[in-house]
């Protein structure tokens, strides 16, 4: 077997760029001799630690701490290292089971929408829920996208906005009752860690299919069946975005949900 490798080589052996490559020598991981051509040659020292830099880059470290493990490594430690780096793959394992888990909630959600009963009135029990809130109100539709953004900031890692479907908005019960135009008063997200709670009890419900724009009209048709069905009503219209345009560039495929408590009986 050869001595020494041409750059060229090493790069091509263990698939890593000459940048790469004269990045360690001038941190002075790699310490390859020159030829009187003054090309760099590698000798088998260089490419056992190639082999112990790949595998300690997959691990996750940084340049530093490989430096460091070059230079110090012994049985010992390299048991502390792998030990070290087995509770933290167990750390990641345990992230992604995690995360598995809000994924396949999330495609329920989308799948259970798709499915779901359009244009039926129903009464549906919740218990209190938390939720987060910007209290802003805002009438087009743009502006709510950025009042969801902003909602979302307020726990990075746990809310989401794609099959969410306890992303929604507060709708004035008295202007709808006056039939005015909507404008709605705040953008929410349901969640367990929320810092606010919504009553539970008995909810009036009713999803549709399709643009934002039948809002006025959907509201106007709850209330009307809650008076023809003489069910008392108290608090805002709440309308949950089940299918929006963060999940779908097809209004047509938009699916809404309004909520409304109802007075005990």
């Amino acid at each position: 077997m050869q001595e020494y490798f041409k750059i060229g080589e090493v790069s091509k052996l263990y698939g890593i760029g000459v940048d790469s490559l004269r990045y360690y020598e001038k941190i002075g991981i790699l310490h390859p001799e020159r030829a009187e051509s003054g090309y760099r040659h590698y000798s088998i020292q260089d490419i056992w630690k190639l082999n112990i830099i790949r595998d300690l880059r997959r691990l996750g470290f940084g340049m530093e701490q490989i430096r460091w493990y070059l230079e110090h490594h012994t049985v010992a430690s390299t048991l502390a290292m792998l030990e070290k780096e087995q509770r933290a793959i167990e750390e990641k394992i345990k992230d992604l089971k995690k995360l598995q888990e809000n994924v396949t909630q999330r495609m329920d959600i989308i799948r259970s929408a798709v499915q779901s009963p359009l244009n039926v009135f129903s009464m549906k029990d919740y218990p209190p829920r938390q939720y987060y809130s910007i209290p802003e109100g805002y009438s087009e539709e743009y502006e709510m996208d950025v009042l969801i953004k902003r909602l979302l900031n307020m726990d990075r890692e746990h809310l989401y906005v794609i099959g969410n479907n306890q992303i929604g908005t507060v709708i004035s019960m008295e202007e709808a009752c006056n039939n005015e135009k909507i404008r709605y008063q705040s953008v929410f997200v349901i969640d367990e860690n929320g810092e606010k709670t919504l009553p539970g009890g008995r909810y009036l419900s009713v999803s549709y299919r399709g643009s934002y724009k039948k809002s006025r009209e959907w509201v106007q048709k709850i209330l009307s069946y809650a008076k023809e069905q003489h069910i008392g009503l108290r608090g805002n219209l709440l309308e949950l975005l089940w299918i929006d345009n963060h999940t779908t560039a097809d209004v047509g495929e938009y699916v809404t949900e309004l909520q409304v408590l109802t007075e005990e009986l």
